[in-house]
């Protein structure tokens, strides 16, 4: 009778803890203003009209690939929901380690009816890809460092010219985006680059362009870094995601300004790991359809620079919400700044992407 008693009381145990467990959610992004953007639009407002759910973030979607390995081969998986770049996102479905979905069962319909499959269109570039914003990877500058007389940066190709714009820049400790920039200021055209840099010799020759900078370079992993460099006067122009760039212009009211030229477009969306129980599968499910509706992707620009992923979204987009600044003009996908963007190859990346990372890596210790 006493070992029943107990039996009872450890299942009354587990069950209890397994509820509180699906009852709280860890959400992975990537901190920052952008994560305080999806805060404000999202988590915040879905936790008022859920107050038993609580919502857990870890800002480690820089390492969101080989974190997600690493749970998988240990059987464990922490997280819920994992925002992550589109190329990424594919890396992940094809190893099996990112959830297959339905668009238009998972996710709610525009207010007109239309279909998410629609609404979202060619932007959903992967079975287990959630798209939430269109943003770019830029340059910014700071005029007031630049030698006296010389012209203010118009092109991309101002990183690579120190005799001009002597002094430290910033560039991301990975290879994307600055092995497309290297060929590019090297001559390539652009709809040649991804053809040049699937070879060894073209990937050699990115690397050689980069070699005329190296010296000159403060690489960053947190995208938080560039516009801080720049502020405090370590660096005279730096690459970072156009939101950060955004923040630190119009918010911090900093003394930058921005090199639109050959900014490279991506996509930012949601994965859930794949093999989630099923209570904690039934949570994220409910957030997702909640947190991609075309109203709350539109609040998200409200707080960001970034271009909402659905279609049915792009005419709610107005006024920044606190600053009373007009977003649209501070788009990546607005005319004035996108006269000659540079189309990222989600497709290439995901392909490529382990090799050069691990050539990339190599090259910096050289």
């Amino acid at each position: 009778m006493k070992s029943k008693s107990i039996i009872l009381a450890l299942a009354a145990s587990l069950a209890t803890s397994t509820a509180a467990y699906a009852e709280q959610m860890t959400i992975v992004s990537w901190g920052g203003a952008y994560q305080d953007s999806q805060k404000n639009a999202y988590t915040d407002p879905y936790m008022e009209e859920n107050p038993d759910i609580e919502i857990v973030w870890d800002e480690s979607s820089n390492e969101a690939v080989a974190k997600l390995r690493a749970m998988n081969e240990a059987g464990n998986i922490t997280w819920d929901l994992v925002d992550v770049v589109a190329a990424d996102a594919m890396r992940l479905c094809d190893e099996g380690l990112a959830m297959e979905y339905d668009p238009d069962e998972f996710l709610a319909p525009a207010p007109d009816g239309t279909p998410a499959s629609e609404d979202f269109g060619d932007l959903i570039v992967s079975d287990c890809f959630i798209p939430e914003i269109v943003y770019s990877t830029t340059a910014a500058y700071r005029p007031d460092l630049l030698p006296e007389g010389a012209p203010e940066p118009e092109t991309i190709c101002a990183m690579f010219d120190t005799e001009t714009y002597p002094g430290k820049r910033s560039l991301e400790k990975r290879p994307i985006n600055n092995m497309e920039w290297a060929l590019i200021c090297d001559g390539v055209a652009k709809e040649d680059v991804y053809d040049v840099l699937e070879t060894e010799e073209g990937q050699d020759r990115a690397f050689a362009k980069l070699d005329t900078i190296k010296d000159d370079v403060i690489w960053w992993s947190a995208a938080a870094e560039p516009p801080q460099l720049l502020a405090d006067g370590e660096i005279v122009m730096g690459s970072s995601y156009n939101g950060r760039w955004f923040s630190a212009i119009e918010e911090e009211d900093q003394p930058f300004e921005m090199l639109w030229d050959a900014q490279v477009f991506d996509l930012d969306g949601w994965i859930i790991p794949e093999g989630l129980p099923e209570d904690r599968l039934a949570m994220v499910k409910d957030f997702v359809r909640y947190a991609t509706d075309t109203q709350r992707l539109a609040d998200q620009a409200a707080y960001i620079s970034y271009g909402p992923a659905r279609n049915s979204s792009a005419p709610l987009v107005g006024e920044h919400a606190t600053l009373g600044v007009d977003m649209g003009p501070h788009m990546p996908t607005a005319p004035e700044n996108s006269k000659n963007v540079f189309v990222y190859n989600y497709e290439w990346w995901a392909d490529y992407r382990d090799d050069l990372d691990a050539k990339f890596q190599s090259w910096l210790v050289q």
